[in-house]
C-alpha cells in the first residue's frame, strides 16, 4: 500500500521558520516566551477507499486510524500582550484499520505525527493566573511506515511495510493555562482538532443554472483528529 507525500511539510516548516524568525525580531525587553510540555488522548477517524479492495476473501471500503494515546509539546513567543507565535508538536500511537462490510481488521502498525505553525489569542494580561486562549495553525501529518500485519500474505516485492505519508493539515482548538499567582510554571488544558487532507475524489458534475457551464465537483476527504489533553506550561520573560 503506497501513500503519496505531499508538500504539507514543506509548508509546516516555512511556517515554523516564519514563526521564530518574528519571534527573534521582537525587541528584547518585550519578549515573552512560552513552551508546554502536554499528554492525552486523540480520537481518531480514517477515509473511505476510492474502490473496493477484496482482502483474504472480505470487501473493504475503510481505512481507518485508531484512536490512541500521544503527547507532545509547544514552543512561542508573543509579539503583543496578547497574540503568540507558536510551533506545536504532537505524536499519536496508533494503527492503520480496515473495514467496511467485513469486520474490522488491523492492517499495520502506524503512528501518527502533526507539526504545526499556530497563531494564538490570550485573553488576559501577560502574567495574568488565568489565560484563556484560542489557536489556528497550519502544517503537516506525518503518517510513519509500518510493518503490515502477519496475518496478510503479500507478495515480496511489497517488503512487508507500508510506506510513510506527508499530508497538509490545519490545526484549530483552545484551552485554558493557569498560573499560581505571580508564577511562571502552571498547568495547561487543551482542546484541539486537526483535520488531514488526503485525497479527493470525483463527485459529479455542477451546472450554472444561467449559463450553460459545467464543472466537476470533487469529494475531498479528510483524516480527522480530536486531542484532549492536559500538561505543564511555562512562562518567561516580557515583564
Amino acid at each position: 500500500m503506497r501513500i503519496v507525500r505531499t508538500w504539507g511539510r514543506r509548508v509546516g516548516t516555512g511556517l515554523v521558520a516564519v514563526a521564530a524568525a518574528a519571534t527573534l525580531a521582537t525587541p528584547a525587553h518585550a519578549q515573552q516566551l512560552e513552551g508546554s510540555v502536554f499528554y492525552g488522548y486523540t480520537l481518531s477517524e480514517g477515509v473511505d477507499l476510492s474502490q473496493s479492495r477484496v482482502i483474504l476473501g472480505g470487501i473493504y471500503n475503510s481505512l481507518d486510524i485508531t484512536s490512541g494515546n500521544g503527547w507532545g509539546f509547544t514552543f512561542g513567543g508573543f509579539v503583543g500582550h496578547n497574540v503568540e507565535l507558536e510551533f506545536l508538536y504532537a505524536h499519536q500511537s496508533s494503527s492503520l484499520e480496515i473495514s467496511d462490510p467485513a469486520p474490522s481488521v488491523k492492517f499495520a502498525d502506524t503512528a501518527v505525527n502533526n507539526y504545526q505553525g499556530n497563531i494564538v489569542y490570550n485573553w488576559g494580561e501577560s502574567h495574568s493566573p488565568v489565560r484563556p486562549f484560542i489557536f489556528f495553525g497550519l502544517g503537516a501529518t506525518h503518517y510513519t511506515g509500518g510493518d503490515i500485519d502477519p496475518v496478510f500474505v503479500l507478495p515480496p516485492a511489497l517488503n512487508g511495510k507500508i510506506n510513510s505519508a506527508t499530508k497538509f493539515a490545519t490545526t484549530w482548538g483552545g484551552g485554558v493555562k493557569f498560573y499560581p499567582k505571580e508564577g511562571n510554571i502552571g498547568i495547561r488544558a487543551t482542546a484541539r482538532y486537526t483535520p488531514t487532507f488526503i485525497k479527493s475524489d470525483p463527485g459529479g458534475l455542477w451546472c450554472d443554472p444561467f449559463y450553460p457551464t459545467c464543472w466537476v465537483v470533487n469529494d475531498l476527504d479528510y483524516s480527522n483528529q480530536f486531542e484532549m489533553s492536559g500538561g505543564v506550561t511555562f512562562r518567561f520573560g516580557g515583564r
